[in-house]
């Protein structure tokens, strides 16, 4: 599991040597040829190029960001028992009797709708540096809910699993 930093850290820096070529070639080509129809009041080639240049300068940045966090993460301190960063988890809700399955992810990769899910979430502060077979309540926005984790398996690739009763 810890060489899923690495395939993280080198998708990142594909994606960010990609847009730094797009940036500093490809999109001033396409000015300089939109500049070249004339009056940039009414030119959609510009405007487009323009707009297409300050959306990659935003996602260089954001990206930069991400591979600087990434390069920061220390695995070795990070407990081969416990959730923390790299973690899938299944929970069981006490309540619905539901399971669910997250990954304990960066910020900037969080996609609830894949149940990747950061530290700084709601049931990401409620499972940090907990195991299995602890019962945690979390205070989301529909209200109070109380799961039983069922099961980690942690970046170290150690895997954890009491099953309720």
């Amino acid at each position: 599991m810890s060489n899923d930093i690495e395939i993280k850290k080198n998708m990142v820096k594909d994606e960010l040597e990609k847009l730094k070529y797009e940036f500093k070639v490809e999109i001033p080509k396409r000015i300089s040829e939109a500049r070249a129809y004339g009056d940039l009041r009414e030119n959609a080639e510009y405007d487009a190029a323009r707009e297409r240049q300050a959306f990659v300068k935003a996602r260089i940045t954001q990206l930069s960001v991400q591979l600087s966090k990434l390069n920061d993460i220390d695995i070795s301190r990070l407990k081969a028992d416990k959730v923390g960063y790299g973690s899938q988890v299944t929970l069981l809700d006490e309540e619905s009797g539901r399971r669910m399955e997250l990954t304990i992810v960066s910020s900037e990769e969080v996609n609830t709708s894949e149940g990747k899910i950061s530290l700084a979430s709601p049931i990401g502060l409620a499972l940090n540096d907990r195991t299995a077979g602890e019962t945690v309540d979390v205070d989301i926005p529909a209200g109070k809910r109380r799961f039983y984790i069922e099961k980690i398996t942690t970046i170290h690739g150690e895997e954890i699993e009491i099953k309720r009763d």
